[in-house]
Formats: C-alpha cells, sequence, structure tokens
C-alpha cells in the first residue's frame, strides 16, 4: 500500500492547480496525483483550439459569476478570494504570460496549451509532486481519519483526498456510494443541427445577431446575443453556445427538438426595419434588392433572405410591394429555424451535472459529508459557457482546496 498526504484523483487542471498550490505551501507534503489515462491534462492540450483558454477578461467577481449557469451564486465568496485577476499573476510570476484577445478570452502569448502543459509539469517536478498514469480508481473507503484508494493495479491511503477527475460517472458513482447527491449530467456546450434552405450554402459565414428559443406556442423561454456561425450542419458560434449553456435543463426532455427565432440585425425591430426599407424604395429605387445588401449584412446572407421572402432577383426597390417589404423585415428580424439536435461543439464537451453544491462547502471546496475529502473543477454540478470561464473555475477551486488542505488562512 502506497502512503500519501494528499492524494488527487484526476490529473487534470483542477487537479495539477490543486497539488502545485499545495506542495508550495506546504513543501513537506507527499502529494500523488492519480491519472486513469496515459498523458494528463488532455482537456488543457485541446482547449481553445490548442490554445489554451486560460481565463477571461473580467475581473468583478459578480459579473464573473453571471457566466455560469450553474455555480453563480456558489463561485461568488470564492471569486473574492482567487479570479482572473490572481489566475493571470500566478502565470506570469512562473514564467507564463497572457494575453485578451478582442472578445475579452485569454490565452498564453505563446498561443500553444502546451506552454500551460510544460508549467505544470516543470512545476509538479519541481514540488516533488507525483504523478501516476494508468491508474484507473475503482473504490474509495474512509475508515476513521484516512481514506483508502483502491486502482486496478494498486492500494493508496492518504489522510486528505481531492476529486478532480470532471465529468466522470464512474466516480461520480464513487462518491454517490459515500453519500453524495449526484444531478444526473446533461450535455451543456452543443450546437444546433438545422437543416433549412436560407442557411444550407453559407457555412463558415459569422454575424452578429439575437436569438430567441420558443417554446411550443411560440413564447420566449431564452434569448441571447452575440455572433453566430453557420456551419455545415446547422449554427454555432457564441450566440448559440450560450443558449446551449443556460438551457441545457430545459432542452435535453424536447430531445434537442425545438424552434429558435434570429434577428439577424440583432437589435432593431421588425416595425423598425420595416420603415427602413420603404425608405430604400425612394432613395435606391433603380436598384434591385437582391444585388444590394443593406443594414452591413453579409452578401451571402442578404441574398439568401431576400430569396427566403419570396422576392425575385430582378425585383428593384422601387416596384416592391408593401408585402415584398413586410416578408423581408420579418426574414430579417424574426425567421423562425427547426432545430432537429445536436452536436458536441469542438472537443470542450462540457456537461451540467455533478456533485450537488448544497454538499460543498464553498470557503474550502471542502464535502459537508465526508471530512477530508474535497472538490474541485468540473466534479461539481457547476458548468460555464464558453470563453474561459470553466477553466477559471477549475484554478478557484483548485487554489481554494489547497489553502485549506494546508491550513492556509
Amino acid at each position: 500500500m502506497k502512503q500519501a498526504d494528499v492524494i488527487i484523483i484526476g490529473g487534470g487542471a483542477a487537479g495539477f492547480f490543486t497539488a502545485i498550490n499545495a506542495a508550495e505551501n506546504n513543501p513537506k507534503l507527499k502529494i500523488i496525483i492519480l491519472e486513469r489515462g496515459k498523458e494528463v491534462l488532455t482537456k488543457v492540450k485541446v482547449s481553445g483550439g490548442g490554445r489554451c483558454n486560460v481565463t477571461h477578461a473580467e475581473f468583478l467577481p459578480k459579473e464573473l459569476t453571471q457566466n455560469y449557469p450553474r455555480g453563480e451564486k456558489e463561485l461568488l465568496g470564492p471569486f473574492h478570494s482567487f479570479m482572473t485577476g490572481d489566475t493571470i499573476e500566478w502565470f506570469e510570476k512562473r514564467g507564463v504570460a497572457l494575453k485578451i484577445e478582442a472578445d475579452g478570452r485569454m490565452f498564453p502569448v505563446s498561443d500553444s496549451s502546451q506552454t500551460i502543459i510544460d508549467c505544470f509539469l516543470s512545476e509538479a517536478k519541481r514540488l516533488n509532486v507525483e504523478i501516476l498514469l494508468n491508474q484507473s480508481v475503482k473504490e474509495i473507503q474512509k475508515e476513521e481519519n484516512r481514506f483508502t484508494i483502491n486502482t486496478t493495479t494498486d492500494t493508496f491511503s492518504a489522510e486528505k483526498i481531492v476529486v478532480a477527475t470532471g465529468s466522470n460517472p464512474k466516480i461520480w458513482k464513487l462518491l454517490e456510494d459515500l453519500g453524495h447527491t449526484i444531478v444526473p449530467a446533461v450535455p451543456s456546450l452543443f450546437t444546433f443541427n438545422i437543416k433549412d434552405s436560407r442557411i444550407i450554402d453559407l457555412p463558415g459565414l459569422s454575424t452578429d445577431a439575437s436569438v430567441k428559443v420558443l417554446d411550443e406556442k411560440g413564447k420566449m423561454i431564452l434569448e441571447s446575443n452575440g455572433p453566430l456561425l453557420i456551419t455545415h450542419w446547422g449554427m454555432s458560434g457564441p450566440a448559440i453556445l450560450i443558449l446551449s449553456a443556460w438551457g441545457a435543463r430545459m432542452l435535453e426532455p424536447l430531445n434537442y427538438h425545438f424552434n429558435i427565432e434570429v434577428n439577424w440585425l440583432n437589435t432593431l425591430s421588425e416595425e423598425e426595419v420595416f420603415d427602413a426599407l420603404k425608405n430604400l424604395k425612394t432613395s435606391q429605387g433603380k436598384q434591385t434588392i437582391f444585388k444590394n445588401a443593406q443594414f452591413e449584412l453579409p452578401k451571402r446572407l442578404w441574398q439568401s433572405l431576400v430569396k427566403a421572402a419570396g422576392i425575385m432577383e430582378t425585383l428593384t426597390w422601387a416596384d416592391a410591394t408593401r408585402e415584398n417589404l413586410q416578408n423581408l423585415a420579418h426574414q430579417l428580424t424574426a425567421g423562425v429555424f427547426e432545430v432537429a439536435g445536436k452536436s458536441t461543439f469542438k472537443e470542450e464537451f462540457v456537461t451540467a451535472g455533478g456533485v450537488d453544491l448544497k454538499e460543498v462547502n464553498f470557503k474550502t471546496f471542502e464535502s459537508r459529508k465526508i471530512y477530508g475529502l474535497y472538490l474541485a473543477g468540473e466534479v461539481l454540478n457547476i458548468d460555464a459557457i464558453t470563453g474561459g470561464f470553466n477553466f477559471q473555475n477549475a484554478w478557484t477551486g483548485g487554489y481554494l482546496a489547497a489553502q485549506a488542505i494546508t491550513n492556509k488562512p
């Protein structure tokens, strides 16, 4: 049996951050990371298209929490202790400079996730954190003041353990056996599958839009706005991913079949657009509607929506009827699209679900059920929209768990 002071189950973002900070606080601790795979930090490697979206340039705790469909209330306190600014400083102290992109996402200046991986591995080595691969945990037992962990090949014993396994159903089952409540997992970040003649020839096109999810009666149940990306199988981009995260619980029972309403002009209403189109009748009378994109819309999208409004390619503004303009205003601001299924967003598979947040002390990230057991990252029922927020949850939870484990105030 291998003995340790602290065993961390899961060699991902939250696991490494906990291990490094705990070892830094108390170099005498024997810390072991158990990773079930043959390499560590695989999600860090693929995130952000291989660039690793480390965090987000949002520096107010209250504002930051609003990016978490689950965990918004619980993370407010922790963010006052360790958040985005602390993350930036933490990496910079270790020679990894971060940069801010136009949309607020933050990446290593190197544009490579390998920089983050190398930082973690060299810190773990410097601090004598032991990393064991191919260690799939089969059993966790608590006896008096110690935990026994059985893997496929070994048995470990430790006074304190940190579970940082992400969305792993087998580990959730072990935590359930120990007395925790697990909120069932449903996908959280996904794109919408839509087959529609209006967008079928436009993959790769991106524009700002506002999108509403409608119920069976056509009433809005969710709304978002931001860049919308048309793909080969439907729609993606921040506007869609935000809806998928906030609607994770709502859309699952619908089997991901529902309608959305898209306003391609974002904030303009149908009436305002109709008035603007009427003005074009006089100001651009001789021009053909089809060839002259308006409202700074991408030309191909404009032409597709003009066709959808039933307008001939040769029709001029002067010859357009009131009905033509009404149809066009409707397509531009309130076109309804049928969603029939979902697809995983890149490799960034995020789920809503995990350990019930009522059972965790968010000052320390320690279980309220089992003394000496800590939980960090996506093993908890916390998830965020895309943009570096899921990692920030891992850094904050890992840091505070490390402080608590080493009795740092």
